[in-house]
């Protein structure tokens, strides 16, 4: 979860919420805590690669509904890998002089996505050996970065007199939404996951409630070291020029390294599970069987293809519409998930209440969402309908030209498998 996210949105939030930044982080993780019951009770009954997919299918069966947001799901993924890619380059770049920065942000994209993409088709497990050392370097440096600048902060900064209007402060919110998605790749692990019951759940819920604290942490002590204006301008490595004031020139430099290789083994777990998202759904007969090919066991051609098409909106769009893209794409599924949960309740041993609760607030949070684009950026608003367009066309399209039926799942067959 600490991955690409916060180092990416951060100034962007300041933007919309200003000094109520922290309250905007928090009402985010909020929605994506009432989320993470969802997520921790069907990953528990239905553990599988698959994760959001073989939930949606579980759940609505395998209609033209379901099979929609399974693409929408996977074009998500590729906005977020698209996000962490622009992220990494931003901050890559801020190392070069200033007239030179745009050269190196797109030729450091292109070459993260690339290096990433043969480090996965080769063996996952050659980042993954790493991975808790990345993990446990990043979070260290962000504690570091809040333990510092703490004492210095000047409160008066994110007083209630320099926040924005509440909705401001909810779209600030729901824009760097994206920052908490992680913990929904947590599913996708599940089949592996030694003694699921305890585990599962034990792993959704601590790091999504660490999450929420430090990004509130952050979010405070950026806020009140430097004045708004000076976050905004630094908008794309806001968190590397926060650490200035407390830390110097050399906080600067310890926040981007810590930003490159957060950004790098974010992309690294989003590819993991895109490719393999792109796998099942293609098995379920909804992307092209191309996906549905595995080399050296491994699901080759969707990876191939999602890096593509990373490649293509990261070098082409800005940061507010990749974060609006993302965002309002998982509020969608998790909306979705919740409601599959709410629905197969019983078999999963949930409270109804809590999910259905979840829709209303993932639902709630995109129509806040939808509004402040709207009043700010409408055009934002219409690449979103195109991405949500694109999705269920791909499924119609493909499905028209083809031929490949996919039944859905009869009530009966629904209420077997929740049975096992």
């Amino acid at each position: 979860m600490v991955g690409g996210g916060i180092f990416a949105v951060l100034g962007l939030a300041v933007e919309l919420a200003g000094g109520g930044t922290a309250i905007a982080f928090a009402i985010a993780g909020i929605v994506a805590l009432i989320t993470s019951y969802s997520y921790a009770k069907l990953s528990v009954a239905y553990p599988s690669q698959g994760g959001t997919v073989e939930f949606l299918n579980k759940a609505f069966g395998k209609g033209v509904f379901t099979r929609g947001f399974n693409i929408l799901l996977w074009l998500s993924y590729i906005v977020m890998l698209a996000l962490y890619a622009y992220a990494f380059g931003s901050y890559g770049a801020s190392f070069f002089p200033k007239s030179t920065q745009t050269f190196w942000k797109h030729l450091l994209i292109s070459l993260i996505i690339i290096s990433i993409t043969w480090l996965n088709a080769l063996s996952v497990g050659t980042i993954g050996k790493t991975e808790r050392w990345i993990v446990a370097f990043k979070v260290a440096i962000l504690l570091f970065f809040i333990g510092v600048g703490f004492w210095s902060i000047n409160a008066s900064r994110f007083g209630p007199t320099t926040w924005t209007s509440p909705v401001k402060l909810v779209a600030g919110g729901m824009i760097i939404f994206l920052a908490y998605e992680g913990f929904e790749l947590i599913a996708n692990t599940a089949k592996d996951v030694k003694n699921p019951r305890k585990t599962l759940p034990r792993a959704y819920y601590t790091a999504v409630t660490f999450v929420i604290l430090l990004y509130i942490l952050v979010a405070l002590v950026t806020v009140g070291s430097l004045p708004l204006s000076q976050i905004v301008g630094a908008r794309d490595y806001a968190l590397a020029e926060a650490a200035k004031p407390s830390m110097g020139s050399f906080g600067f430099t310890l926040i981007a390294i810590a930003a490159l290789l957060s950004t790098a083994s974010a992309i690294n777990a989003t590819f993991y599970g895109a490719s393999r998202v792109s796998y099942n759904i293609a098995k379920d007969g909804e992307l092209p069987e191309l996906l549905e090919k595995k080399v050296w066991n491994k699901p080759i051609e969707g990876l191939l293809i999602t890096s593509v098409f990373t490649l293509f909106i990261a070098n082409f769009s800005n940061l507010s519409t990749i974060s609006t893209m993302g965002s309002a794409g998982f509020l969608l599924i998790f909306a979705a998930v919740n409601a599959a949960n709410a629905r197969m309740h019983k078999g999963t041993e949930s409270r109804r209440w809590i999910s259905v609760f979840g829709i209303f607030a993932c639902l709630g949070a995109l129509v806040a969402l939808i509004w402040q684009t709207l009043t700010t950026n409408p055009k934002e608003i219409l690449i979103l309908i195109i991405m949500l367009v694109l999705a269920f066309a791909m499924e119609v399209v493909y499905r028209n030209r083809t031929g490949r039926v996919i039944l859905p799942l009869s009530p009966r067959a629904i209420h077997t498998e929740e049975r096992r």
